[in-house]
């Protein structure tokens, strides 16, 4: 699809740029510490969260021309494994998150072999009506709180220590686990899984015809986005210390589409600044008005229209104007 036709050389001329955001990220409870500390921790460890899912996103959107309208189940699941553990008195993540990991890894496996069978906009669609599948699902469980959502008692403990009951020791765990969900992905992409998977996106035929198993490629790097976004499900279940089937519906899947376009589709960093600047902007603008898409959907088209390859996209384009004076 011609949406995962990305602007590549953005991710070579801004090198640096990941190692500046995973600083900024790092410096940014120090910058908090002298103002609304609360807040500012909550609101980054909230885009980090974000950067996650749609991180993974990106993976198989970007590079393998996958442009899932489901994503968000992924983060549903992970999230409700962790509420419902916990509300059984299971909150050692040693525990849960592998059982978050592994759930949302099924659930792309069963899902992804059926959707993977179908291309283009048949492939949106039925992303789209598994996530809803399962959007339907949450809501019908009245013992973990139904349509009203579930609330955590406690945050996840590791080996029965509660370190991420301190929301700065939530923010650097968060942290972490970005920072090793990127480094992942930018070592799936350049390995030569990642080649055969872009080839797939650009020429599935050509790539079928040399002896490679297109859809098996397919659906492991499928199977590896679902389990990063079940992962940013399970770290955002602790962070709201609330889980809820909103957190899997289709509106939210868009929304991380959005980050993805916004930030620069095809980067992987690209989806961090996108979340970012979605999250911030949603926050700044819901200060001023309840109808804040009404200013931000204008906003997305600009920067759809005219800065190709979203914010990163923008930049560049500023950065070579200034370059030729």
């Amino acid at each position: 699809m011609s949406l995962a036709v990305t602007s590549t050389p953005l991710a070579r001329r801004f090198e640096a740029l990941p190692i500046a955001i995973f600083l900024v990220l790092a410096l940014a409870p120090l910058a908090a510490s002298f103002g609304a500390e609360t807040y500012l921790l909550g609101l980054f460890t909230r885009v980090m969260i974000y950067g996650i899912a749609a991180l993974a996103l990106d993976f198989i959107c970007g590079y393998g021309g996958l442009v899932s309208f489901g994503h968000a189940a992924f983060v549903g699941i992970g999230a409700y494994t962790a509420g419902i553990f916990g509300a059984h008195g299971i909150t050692d993540m040693a525990i849960t998150l592998p059982v978050a990991l592994l759930v949302s890894a099924l659930f792309a496996w069963l899902t992804g072999t059926v959707c993977l069978r179908t291309k283009s906009v048949y492939f949106i669609m039925i992303t789209l009506a598994f996530g809803q599948m399962i959007y339907f699902v949450a809501g019908s469980l009245s013992p973990y709180g139904g349509d009203d959502g579930l609330t955590l008692k406690l945050r996840s403990t590791l080996f029965g220590f509660p370190i991420l009951q301190y929301d700065r020791a939530l923010y650097y765990a968060v942290l972490a686990f970005l920072l090793v969900s990127y480094l992942l992905l930018r070592g799936i992409v350049a390995s030569r899984f990642g080649r055969v998977f872009r080839g797939a996106r650009d020429n599935p035929t050509r790539m079928a015809t040399i002896g490679y198993d297109v859809f098996r490629y397919q659906r492991i790097a499928y199977v590896i986005a679902g389990s990063l976004g079940g992962l940013s499900g399970f770290l955002l279940a602790n962070a709201t210390e609330f889980v809820s089937p909103s957190f899997m519906s289709w509106q939210r899947s868009g929304e991380l589409i959005i980050m993805v376009l916004f930030g620069g589709i095809g980067t992987l960093h690209g989806a961090i600044v996108g979340a970012a600047a979605f999250l911030v902007l949603e926050d700044m603008l819901g200060g001023i008005t309840e109808n804040w898409k009404l200013i931000f959907g204008p906003m997305l088209v600009l920067i759809v229209l005219f800065a190709r390859g979203g914010l990163l996209g923008l930049a560049q384009s500023v950065w070579e104007r200034l370059r030729r004076g």
